[in-house]
C-alpha cells in the first residue's frame, strides 16, 4: 500500500474521527433530522430573528481533561463555543457554564481559566450552575451569538474549492491534539480574527463551512460532507502541517481552524480574508457528486469514509422515497 492509502486507513480508524459518531446516538434518540428547528449538524443552532439568525451552543468537556488541566478546560469552554458562532458566520454575545468540582480550588482554577478567555474574546459569561460537592471536576459552557448572514454545513456544492484556514502561530499541547494557538496571541489580534467569518459570510463569498473540531480536518470534511449531501476528495500535498506530521494535523484540534468551501471566482478572496491576519488558507481539495471522502494521491483515490454506506452524524439530506 503507498503511504497515503495507509494515511486514508489510520484517519477512517482514529479515535477523534470515530469519535463523532455519538451524535448520531443522540440525534436517533431525540428523532432529530437536519430538518428538525435549528438544522442539527451545524455548529450552531441557527433560529430565524428578525434580520438575522439567533445562534446557539453548547460544549461539554471530558472529566479526565478537565481534571488534569483545570485552567485549559476553562479557556477552551470559551474558546471552542466561539469557534462554533464564528463558523456560523456569527458574533458571539454572551455565555453561561455548568461547573462540578470537589472542591473551591479546584473550582477556583477552572473558572480562572474561564474568566481569563472570557476577557480576551471579549464575550461576557452572564450565569450558568455551580456545584461543589462532587467526587470529581465536570465542565459544560453553552454560548449565544447573532448572526446577519449564516454560513451553514448544507450548502457545499460539486465544483466548490475545499479551504482549510487555521492559525498555524502555536504548538501542542503536550502529547495531545490540541494545538492552542492563543497562549501567546495579543488580546486585540484574537478579537479582530473574530471578524473574519462574519464578513465573509456577509459578503456571500463561502458555500458552506465548519469550524476545525476534534476529528480534525478529515473528520470535519466528513460531517461537511455527509450534512451537504456530496463527496469530498481531499489532496494531502496541498496541507501543511505545524511540524511535518500530516495525520496528526489532519486529526488536530486547532484553536482557529475553519473548513470551509467556495465557488473557485471567490477562493483568492477567501483566502486573502485569513492571509491578511496572518492566518494560513490552503487550497485542499474540492466537493464532488456522491458520497465519499477520498484522498487524492495522482489519480488514484482512497476512501476514508462513505457516509451513503455508514452513516457519520446520521444527519444526511432527507430524501423523497421513489415510488416503486
Amino acid at each position: 500500500m503507498s503511504v497515503i492509502a495507509d494515511l486514508a486507513t489510520a484517519l477512517a480508524a482514529h479515535p477523534h474521527v470515530t469519535g463523532k459518531r455519538d451524535i448520531d446516538v443522540a440525534a436517533t434518540a431525540l428523532g432529530l433530522t437536519q430538518d428538525s428547528p435549528g438544522r442539527p449538524g451545524d455548529d450552531a443552532a441557527a433560529l430565524p430573528d428578525g434580520d438575522g439568525w439567533q445562534l446557539i451552543a453548547t460544549e461539554g468537556f471530558m472529566n479526565e481533561f478537565v481534571a488534569s488541566a483545570p485552567w485549559f478546560a476553562g479557556w477552551c469552554a470559551v474558546m471552542v463555543n466561539v469557534s462554533d458562532i464564528l463558523a456560523m458566520g456569527g458574533r458571539p454575545t454572551a455565555m453561561t457554564n455548568a461547573l462540578w468540582a470537589p472542591d473551591e480550588a479546584t473550582a477556583r482554577e477552572i473558572l480562572r481559566g474561564m474568566r481569563e478567555a472570557s476577557e480576551a474574546y471579549g464575550v461576557p459569561i452572564v450565569g450558568g450552575h455551580t456545584n461543589l460537592r462532587t467526587s470529581q471536576p465536570q465542565l459544560a459552557a453553552a454560548i449565544w451569538g447573532r448572526a446577519r448572514a449564516l454560513i451553514t454545513s448544507f450548502h457545499a456544492k460539486p465544483g466548490d474549492v475545499v479551504i482549510a484556514a487555521a492559525d498555524r502561530r502555536g504548538a501542542y499541547a503536550g502529547d495531545t491534539g490540541n494545538f492552542p494557538a492563543f497562549l501567546e496571541a495579543p488580546r486585540e489580534r484574537l478579537r479582530s480574527d473574530m471578524e473574519i467569518l462574519p464578513r465573509l459570510a456577509e459578503a456571500g463569498l463561502v458555500t458552506a463551512g465548519k469550524d476545525i473540531s476534534q476529528g480534525g480536518i478529515a473528520g470535519t470534511a466528513l460531517m461537511l460532507a455527509e450534512c451537504s449531501g456530496v463527496g469530498i476528495e481531499i489532496d494531502p500535498a496541498r496541507i501543511t502541517s505545524p511540524d511535518g506530521d500530516l495525520g496528526r494535523w489532519m486529526t488536530a484540534f486547532p484553536s482557529f481552524g475553519f473548513l470551509l468551501t467556495a465557488k473557485p471566482g471567490h477562493v483568492a478572496r477567501v483566502r486573502a480574508a485569513f492571509e491578511e491576519r496572518g492566518i494560513a488558507a490552503e487550497e485542499i481539495g474540492q466537493v464532488i457528486e456522491g458520497s465519499r471522502l477520498s484522498l487524492i494521491d495522482g489519480e488514484r483515490r482512497h476512501l476514508i469514509w462513505d457516509h451513503a454506506v455508514q452513516p457519520y452524524l446520521g444527519l444526511a439530506p432527507q430524501r423523497e422515497a421513489v415510488d416503486a
